[in-house]
């Protein structure tokens, strides 16, 4: 019971990190552009070699 003590606080923490995370990314606007992101999926350009 004693090591709650010592986990309850550290996912507690992990959590409000990851939460932190996602809210930057949001006010950030990493997702505002579906539409070139469902282009480059498409894209082979990328996929066997890096361009030079």
């Amino acid at each position: 019971m004693n090591v709650l003590v010592f986990l309850i606080p550290v996912s507690v923490t992990l959590g409000l990190l990851g939460l932190g995370c996602f809210v930057w990314t949001l006010r950030h606007r990493q997702y505002e552009d579906p539409e070139g992101d469902r282009q480059r999926v498409l894209d082979d350009r990328w996929d066997d070699a890096p361009r030079q």
